[in-house]
């Protein structure tokens, strides 16, 4: 047994003592080419796209210039499944230990992962890679161009589910529900009796079913309303979609949930090293190095920055909750919220002051000046980018006779303009795979209505 294993086996069992409660952790160390490309891919199999090698560019950029260093990546699930890098220190991957277990603890007892989680399965991993296989059969039946130009739609609606809604769900009713004929009473009778309370003749006229419209409310959930209702794809290609949609539903609460997620698994890291007396004092204080680097609001030398450090207020919240209202609150609140209400419910002026926090608006000349430090004004600013799975508000609105679709942006509560280069894109896209006309209705700056079509 190596240092590692027997260091992360006290370092368990020590979590357990803690009352900490998690789904069984697989770990595994892996070479750092292996940890790029999950970080990258989200998963360690996953549907092959083009754009995945573009971020896989990026990262590498990053990494080289000192920007990003992957200790580790962590799958929630039943089990989860962690990978180590091998290039960390023994110290680092005793402090990436406890950080995994405190992921899993957060992700099993959290009432958003649980939902999702009971939703999408708990093997992300082996599902992710079903559906690269059923993908690379459609690739090998009918050509990489093809299979590619389906997945560009669908990756490029990834984001644009309904997160409020189901996983698996059935299609609209194809008829409108018919409504009982009222009962006759001595008031209806006695109303029938008026000059012009006939029913009209249209009315009388009609009968048989009637077809219900398409779709019969906005529907936010593109993925799945174009798996179902886009009125040429094969079935191939509905897969395709409702493959995207399904890995969608597993990322959302990593997404909603990464400021709490990351601050709980380092209060926990934090904690279990300093319980953790058996640990040799130089590994300790390795390890605690390395926790002071991943914590601290902004990169060494700095002064400031212009973007928040997850780990860091996350971890800070976790710990002035735990100080003033004891571990068992806080496990209430890891339960019971989201980023949304932890930042709203948590984060206050004396904190936001404590840590330096600010809202910034960019200037002409790249000037960059402090706009505000109202604490509603920061808290608004962190969660904005949240909002939403971060993707415009956007649902398809109209199914017309002709098989058109009309989308509408949601502007009045999405609190967002679109990027209208980019919405043209996506448009352009969504036109591919709809393969009849597409438009999509939004305002521009001076809330004038602006119409895209592709």
């Amino acid at each position: 047994m190596s240092d590692l294993e027997k260091y992360a086996a006290q370092i368990e069992e020590l979590a357990q003592r803690l009352g900490m409660d998690y789904y069984p952790v697989d770990f595994e160390v892996a070479p750092a080419s292996l940890m790029t490309e999950i970080a990258v891919y989200g998963l360690p199999i996953r549907m092959p796209h083009w754009s995945f090698g573009v971020r896989y560019i990026h990262q590498l950029v990053r990494q080289s210039m000192g920007h990003s260093k992957i200790f580790e990546v962590m799958f929630p699930g039943d089990p989860c499944r962690a990978f180590l890098m091998d290039g960390n220190s023994t110290a680092e991957n005793a402090l990436v230990t406890a950080h995994v277990l405190g992921h899993a603890d957060f992700s099993k007892n959290n009432q958003l992962f649980a939902r999702f989680h009971a939703m999408a399965g708990g093997n992300i991993v082996e599902t992710a890679a079903a559906h690269a296989h059923r993908i690379q059969l459609s690739i090998e039946a009918h050509g990489v161009e093809r299979v590619e130009s389906v997945l560009d739609a669908a990756l490029a609606l990834e984001a644009h589910i309904d997160v409020a809604g189901e996983l698996y769900r059935t299609r609209y009713p194809e008829f409108v529900e018919k409504k009982d004929a009222p009962v006759d009473s001595a008031f209806r009778s006695r109303f029938k009796q008026l000059p012009g309370a006939d029913e009209p003749a249209v009315a009388k006229k009609q009968s048989g079913e009637i077809r219900a419209p398409v779709p019969p409310h906005p529907e936010y959930d593109l993925l799945w309303f174009i798996a179902n209702y886009a009125p040429e794809l094969e079935q191939w290609e509905r897969d395709i979609f409702l493959m995207v949609r399904s890995e969608s539903f597993y990322f959302y609460p990593v997404f909603a949930c990464q400021i709490m997620n990351e601050g709980w698994a380092s209060y926990w890291h934090a904690r279990l090293l300093r319980e953790a007396e058996w640990l040799p004092q130089p590994l300790y204080l390795s390890a605690i190095k390395a926790h002071s680097d991943v914590v601290r609001p902004f990169a060494s030398g700095q002064q400031t920055a212009l973007a928040i450090n997850p780990y860091h207020l996350g971890f800070t919240l976790w710990e002035r909750i735990v100080e003033k209202h004891g571990i068992e609150r806080a496990r209430e609140v890891r339960r019971d919220e989201d980023d949304f209400g932890f930042i709203r419910n948590w984060l206050d002026e004396e904190l936001a002051r404590e840590a330096g926090l600010f809202v910034y608006e960019a200037r002409p000349g790249d000037e960059i000046r402090v706009a505000t430090k109202d604490i509603n004004a920061i808290r608004e600013a962190i969660l904005a980018p949240k909002f939403n799975f971060g993707a415009p508000r956007v649902a398809a609105v109209e199914l017309k006779h002709d098989g058109s679709l009309t989308l509408a942006h949601d502007h009045a509560s999405d609190g967002r303009g679109l990027d209208v280069t980019r919405a043209k894109r996506v448009l352009e896209y969504v036109h591919r795979v709809w393969r009849r006309p597409a438009r999509l209705t939004t305002v521009n700056e001076r809330n004038e209505a602006v119409e895209l079509a592709a």
